[in-house]
């Protein structure tokens, strides 16, 4: 796909991806969609209401009714969607810096699109295909101001909220003043939590922090479990669809370990999950120790989603799946990404023992992950180049499902490119963060010095 990367198409608003893009965009999607009614919803990024307002004009243009849920989650807008049976066309450019904007989009099940749908909407889009209107049919506009509330309610009624509540948790969260600042505060609170927060007042321009709830973003959230001693902290992304979590200690915990340690919970012999090809080797161990099956794809919602629908036609059951981001999968509960929701599955555990003692069992091996910057596509060729060759001189097992990744038994390291920034990512993973480093900084070397060459 030319436009729809791994998780929607993304961009700096106003400049890559302009109100013009944006309303061709859900002209597409409401051509191929051949739907009455689609939802518009959005993060609180700056450009949200810009962008939105672009893709409510695209789908009236096409003759399409359009539902206006202001900023609601990117899961809120999932379950919209499938509560109501519309598709939804998402604003939102989820953990990328503030001045990227996006579009995501969102069947009429609540699911992204898979790929093959993706294509369809590409196809209209790039052969401008439009089912333009006329002036007395275009379409018309209703404001809904229930989605957030519905939303948590449904949450509500979908995890252990006895058991929660027993466990007299205080919760430390950090909503990254993105979409989740409108409803995790309240969802966790009801949940018979305490709640503290930082970074939870809805701003587009992300003061506190930028949208990414990486290590380097989330020193306050740490802070604030030490100093209120809470039980655990929480952080999402700009749309809330991911969870990382803080220990009691105020200690980063490893997405991967966090996917480790719900996948045990989960996971029954023949079952299977999914996992993107930066698979950690936690949930490696843990799907062999559970006698289920570990499927691997490309990086990115997008493609895990859709194998997740092909195996499940097939009679697979896939209880638990995703990334080490902070993005997992209950595809029992709903097939989306859902930060409150996995913040809450989390609770569960940790309403029977500490965070720290959850996740000691998945503490072995050690993560990197280091970015390079590209500004021309020559310099984007050569360092992928650069990484075949690194590739096809090791000594390693080499996986090509996305990237370049060289399993050595004892650890891996895999190159490849962004779906969503101009950046080529090296990760490694090891037992000893010597390890880990020594394959990264070789991976990055080799390819730093084929970009100074381009």
């Amino acid at each position: 796909m030319k436009v729809f990367g791994s998780s929607g198409t993304r961009g700096v608003a106003n400049d890559e991806l302009t109100p013009g893009f944006v309303l061709r965009v859900a002209k597409a999607a409401g051509t191929a969609w051949s739907s009455e009614r689609v939802a518009i919803a959005r993060d609180t990024r700056a450009t949200g209401r810009m962008l939105a307002d672009a893709a409510a004009a695209g789908l009236a243009s096409v003759g399409v009714d359009v539902d206006r849920l202001d900023v609601v989650a990117t899961p809120g807008a999932q379950a919209y969607a499938e509560r109501e049976g519309v598709p939804v066309v998402m604003i939102t450019a989820s953990h990328n810096p503030p001045e990227y904007n996006g579009v995501k989009l969102v069947g009429a099940d609540g699911v992204e699109l898979a790929v093959e749908d993706l294509e369809r909407v590409e196809d209209v889009l790039v052969g401008e295909t439009f089912a333009d209107a006329d002036w007395d049919e275009v379409g018309s506009e209703t404001r809904v101001a229930d989605a957030r509330d519905r939303y948590v309610e449904e949450l509500l009624a979908s995890v252990d909220r006895e058991k929660i509540a027993d466990a007299d948790l205080t919760v430390a969260l950090d909503p990254g003043h993105g979409a989740g600042c409108l409803t995790s505060p309240t969802f966790f609170r009801r949940l018979g939590c305490r709640v503290v927060t930082v970074n939870a007042q809805p701003d587009g321009h992300f003061p506190g922090r930028d949208p990414e709830p990486v290590p380097k973003n989330l020193a306050d959230l740490g802070r604030l479990v030490r100093s209120t001693d809470a039980d655990v902290g929480i952080a999402h992304d700009g749309d809330a669809d991911r969870a990382i979590f803080y220990d009691e200690h105020g200690e980063y915990v490893e997405g991967d370990a966090t996917l480790a340690a719900l996948a045990a919970a989960k996971l029954e012999a023949g079952d299977t999950t999914v996992s993107a090809v930066n698979v950690s080797q936690r949930l490696v161990d843990v799907a062999k120790d559970a006698g289920a099956d570990l499927e691997l794809t490309p990086i990115g919602s997008t493609n895990i989603i859709t194998r997740i629908e092909e195996l499940e036609a097939d009679g697979e059951h896939v209880p638990v799946a995703g990334e080490g981001n902070g993005g997992i999968f209950f595809p029992d509960y709903r097939l989306s990404r859902d930060g409150a929701f996995i913040g809450a599955r989390f609770l569960e555990l940790v309403a029977d023992r500490p965070v720290s003692d959850i996740v000691a069992p998945y503490d072995d091996y050690h993560n990197v992950r280091r970015n390079l910057e590209y500004d021309t596509e020559d310099e984007r060729t050569a360092m992928l180049d650069a990484a075949e060759a690194v590739a096809a001189d090791a000594d390693a097992d080499l996986s090509t499902i996305d990237g370049y990744r060289l399993d050595y038994g004892d650890a891996w390291v895999l190159a490849r490119p962004s779906g969503t920034e101009p950046l080529v990512r090296v990760y490694a993973e090891a037992r000893t963060a010597e390890r880990a480093n020594e394959l990264a900084d070789f991976v990055v070397a080799q390819l730093a010095a084929a970009r100074g060459g381009a």
